[in-house]
């Protein structure tokens, strides 16, 4: 069963946040996350797992990009490339939730 949130448009101005159904553990700056739903589990290296951190409660993508670029080398552009890309993953493997038009 696909999780619902996947058709759903992700785009800079969505609120997202951890799907209930997954547990994670900080290891060190890095993190490891368990699908509930799956049983599969992720690693997540420094930038995901800040990112994973931020996902705990609904943020803005907006919100997460400009959190990543202050605390990371990694121009504006790219980032908000590559943090669509990997939200995109995480709501394809139902580990998050898109809600759109929530304020967070």
């Amino acid at each position: 069963m696909a999780a619902p949130n996947v058709s759903r448009a992700l785009m800079i101005t969505s609120v997202v946040v951890a799907a209930p159904d997954q547990v994670s553990a900080d290891l060190a700056g890095e993190a490891v996350v368990l699908s509930l739903q799956t049983g599969k589990y992720y690693g997540l290296a420094q930038v995901a797992a800040r990112i994973w951190e931020l996902l705990k409660t609904p943020t803005r993508v907006a919100a997460i990009r400009d959190t990543i670029v202050q605390q990371f080398e990694v121009e504006p552009e790219r980032c908000e490339r590559d943090l669509l890309r990997f939200l995109h993953q995480l709501a394809d493997q139902g580990l998050i939730e898109i809600r759109d038009g929530i304020d967070p």
